[in-house]
């Protein structure tokens, strides 16, 4: 990583407090009820826990979650081999303004840079998105993986935890259509190209932790994201939706963390909402995180369900087009953009 630089300090208003209060409120969802079920219908209770989760906090903790423990340890250790290489061994699979999978440490949120660096890759190899964020091109790209050569256990440890996480993104998926009285089955048909991601990251020790952030504050853009924390060190902030504060989420063990994303929100009617986070940083102690991004087929038009509309809920969303959005926010991780880039909101319809 660089020297402490000016590229990555935030603006006084958005910078972290040290001292930030512990979340003790954020709910923990047991999914054991799912893998248990004769007739693979979900019990009232988990739907009502589901359903309050994500309309109270957009953030819960998901335990007996069905992912093999060897297969999380796996994707762990190789996160701290691939890490622990040299820069220039890393950036021989380096990304850039083409390439949207592989190394970087040069990440920018809300045009600031984070103090991080990361490791991304595509599960559907390879994916389909626009060539472009323009709206009136109709061409297509393909985005493919980049694995490190010299890693050959690598690239098996990804690949077979993102399997096991997309499985646990569809019955999250499942659970959610119920919690808004839809059929288990409703959301099944988006994903069937996904573009999903598996992202793994890394936070050096910091010399200045009260002026830098690992991510800058952000909504994720997807359906869901499900995160496995680092279990000895702390850094995952969300804003509390009751009272605007922010607060620390302590790494509960062999958990995930699943947040709500925007196509959720706008799929809801906002019934259920993403909520910001941000990562923290520490000068003492790096820290690792593994997140995966639960996507849906660059084809999809992003507008709130016809069945949660009705004269007294009105659609909150105009549509929009969920390739084209997500070219448009990977062109904003590489360039510093004259504005924030684009959000869900730019599609509200206003009242």
């Amino acid at each position: 990583m660089d020297d402490f630089d000016q590229a990555f300090i935030q603006a006084p208003e958005h910078r972290p407090k040290l001292s930030d209060p512990e979340a003790d409120g954020i709910p923990t969802v047991d999914l054991s009820p799912i893998f248990n079920s004769p007739d693979g219908t979900f019990p009232d209770d988990l739907v009502r826990q589901i359903a309050s989760a994500s309309a109270d906090w957009g953030f819960f903790f998901v335990v007996n979650h069905g992912v093999p423990p060897e297969k999380q340890r796996r994707i762990e250790a190789a996160a701290r081999v691939f890490f622990g290489q040299s820069l220039e061994e890393k950036r021989k699979v380096r990304r850039d303004e083409g390439l949207v999978t592989g190394y970087s440490n040069t990440e920018l949120t809300k045009n600031v840079r984070d103090w991080k660096e990361v490791f991304d890759f595509v599960v559907a190899d390879p994916t389909v998105v626009p060539a472009s964020p323009e709206p009136d091109d109709d061409q297509l790209t393909l985005w493919t993986n980049r694995w490190p050569e010299y890693l050959p256990e690598f690239r098996k440890a990804c690949e077979e935890y993102v399997e096991e996480l997309e499985k646990l993104g569809h019955k999250l998926m499942e659970l959610l259509a119920v919690s808004l009285g839809l059929p288990a089955e409703r959301f099944r048909d988006y994903f069937k190209e996904t573009t999903s991601f598996g992202r793994l990251n890394h936070y050096p020790p910091c010399p200045s932790p009260e002026l830098a952030l690992g991510v800058g504050r952000h909504k994720d853009p997807g359906v869901l994201t499900v995160l496995a924390q680092d279990d000895e060190v702390e850094g995952l902030e969300v804003k509390r939706k009751r009272d605007g504060e922010w607060i620390r989420v302590k790494p509960v063990p062999d958990s995930y963390v699943v947040n709500v994303g925007e196509i959720t929100q706008a799929w809801s009617n906002e019934r259920y909402e993403s909520v910001e986070h941000r990562a923290m940083v520490n000068h003492k102690r790096e820290r690792y995180s593994i997140a995966f991004f639960f996507n849906p087929s660059h084809s999809t038009i992003v507008e709130p369900l016809k069945e949660l509309i009705d004269p007294e809920n009105p659609p909150k969303y105009k549509s929009y087009s969920w390739g084209k959005y997500l070219s448009n926010r990977m062109l904003s991780n590489f360039k510093k953009l004259n504005a924030d880039n684009i959000q869900v909101s730019h599609f509200k319809i206003s009242n």
